[in-house]
């Protein structure tokens, strides 16, 4: 029940997030180009439970297993939260933009993660600009034409700066969230 309520605060949180970068005019001529702050949510739910394995099974205890509790809940969050801030700010084809962002996204971190080679940071960048590509594939199926492949540059480079930023942000917040999380188990008892 507490991990539910919990989920719950972090959907509301990453959908906060997503109301507060719809207002932030970040458009350098590259329709659709967003900071990414609702990832923020993604990237340390994917680390919450990484961090468990890590401090238990040394470095790489994340790798070489399945999907991990804390990548399905990133991946819950993630998609409960793309249909919901597409519907309150936004239309079907964002969400349909966004699924397809979040899904390239969601496997390159999950893969970067398991991979065990790269910090918080550099999975951030991986998801940043494959969220990108997946929107641009699907951008290619829309409106049927390669022609918006043109974009591609600008979004990977855009992709690596909000990557990087988002992962730097996640790193710093990582050991206060471990930290709470230990103090409510402690209480809990």
């Amino acid at each position: 029940m507490r991990r539910t309520v919990e989920l719950g605060f972090l959907l509301a949180l990453a959908l906060i997030l997503s109301y507060v970068e719809s207002l932030i005019p970040f458009s350098f001529g590259i329709p659709g180009m967003k900071l990414g702050l609702p990832n923020l949510i993604v990237l340390l739910l994917l680390y919450e439970e990484a961090g468990q394995a890590d401090s238990e099974d040394g470095e790489n205890g994340a790798r070489g297993r399945g999907m991990s509790k804390g990548a399905r809940e990133a991946l819950l969050v993630n998609g409960l939260r793309i249909v919901l801030s597409g519907f309150l700010f936004s239309n079907l084809y964002a969400i349909l933009y966004a699924l397809a962002g979040a899904a390239f996204s969601f496997a390159a971190m999950l893969a970067g993660i398991k991979w065990g080679r790269l910090s918080m940071t550099g999975v951030s960048v991986l998801g940043g600009v494959f969220h990108n590509i997946g929107q641009l594939l699907m951008a290619m199926a829309v409106v049927e034409t390669l022609a918006v492949a043109y974009y591609a540059p600008f979004l990977i480079a855009a992709g690596t700066a909000t990557g990087a930023l988002i992962g730097l942000l996640g790193t710093e917040l990582a050991p206060y969230l471990r930290r709470l999380e230990q103090n409510g188990k402690r209480k809990g008892k």
